[in-house]
């Protein structure tokens, strides 16, 4: 999340009377995250997610996005559901941008990760899986392995300015990656960006799951080697064998997973970790002017890719 589009008041009342909210009572911008213009808007009637969408994701795209997390919602999975105005669409404009409101969910995402939290996401990320096996739409993945070398040729002249070597260490893995990435895995639903900040707890209980603008069909396992990157790493970029056991297992308590997908698991890894450091090192190189958000560290990812680089078996994840 990030504010990239300024509204003005004039514009906010207009676009709020379209729907049966009452009147406004205050709209602040959310600066986190890197993606879309996010808006906490409370009306008299109570808080919404005022999302205008920028960047990356693509308004024919939005259609997916929005059915997606009715229908988890329908499904008994916790994530926001978005507003129909009183023509009964949930896709809008508003300034310029296409745009659209969602309900507020409570709870406080994680600062300092948990085993319980790793449990809790676990489950919830195959419940996830299992109810969107249901969803008739299919997006493929505009950020999987056929994207990620786009990605590194617009930053390769300027990587090594980042860290040195990085721009010969990216093109290697990328060889590695293109020649090796999996075909035949089971795949559907996938949140494809579930870090810690799009998952909400109240105490040890989670709450919700936001932030669904990456969503796509996908590899279930490379969902998860997502979420073993973005969960199982310590601050100073070590691996937490016990919080990946604790996820991992967890999740199979509920969607388990084949013997192909558990050995797929260490190049998914790295690749998820590609995929970030890549993004990271984009938006690094080319931040906007004036953007109140800060971009994410790359090299956060680069140490995750050389721990994975490492890895033999899928043993190391506390995979039995």
């Amino acid at each position: 999340m990030a504010v990239y589009t300024e509204v003005g008041d004039e514009d906010l009342i207009a676009f709020i009377a379209e729907y049966d909210l009452g009147e406004v009572i205050s709209c602040k911008g959310i600066a986190e995250g890197v993606e879309n213009t996010n808006y906490l808007l409370q009306t008299t009637m109570g808080r919404y997610i005022l999302t205008l969408y920028e960047k990356r994701v693509k308004e024919s795209d939005l259609p997916y996005f929005l059915g997606l997390i009715e229908h988890l919602a329908s499904a008994g999975v916790t994530c926001p559901v978005p507003l129909h105005g009183r023509d009964g669409n949930a896709l809008r404009r508003l300034c310029g941008r296409p745009a659209a409101m969602v309900s507020f969910l409570d709870g406080m995402w994680p600062r300092r990760i948990k085993p319980d939290h790793c449990s809790a996401l676990g489950e919830a990320l195959a419940q996830l899986h299992v109810a969107g096996d249901t969803y008739a739409a299919t997006r493929p993945n505009a950020l999987s392995v056929h994207a990620w070398r786009p990605l590194f040729e617009a930053c390769a002249a300027r990587a090594d300015s980042v860290s040195p070597g990085l721009s010969d260490t990216l093109a290697r893995e990328l060889d590695h990656l293109e020649s090796n990435w999996p075909k035949d895995l089971p795949s559907g639903v996938c949140h494809a960006d579930l870090f810690p900040d799009n998952v909400f707890f109240i105490g040890d209980k989670l709450s919700g799951i936001i932030d669904f603008y990456f969503a796509c069909t996908d590899f279930f396992a490379y969902d998860l080697a997502i979420c073993l990157n973005a969960w199982c790493f310590e601050r100073d970029n070590s691996f937490n064998i016990t919080k990946a056991r604790i996820m991992l297992s967890r999740y199979r308590t509920v969607r388990p997973f084949s013997d192909a997908e558990v050995q797929a698991l260490p190049l998914l890894a790295r690749g998820s970790a590609v995929r970030f450091l890549l993004t990271r090192l984009y938006d690094w190189l080319h931040h906007p002017e004036g953007a109140l958000v800060k971009p994410k560290d790359p090299l956060d990812y680069l140490a995750k890719l050389n721990f994975h680089q490492t890895v033999k078996s899928p043993d190391a994840y506390g995979l039995e």
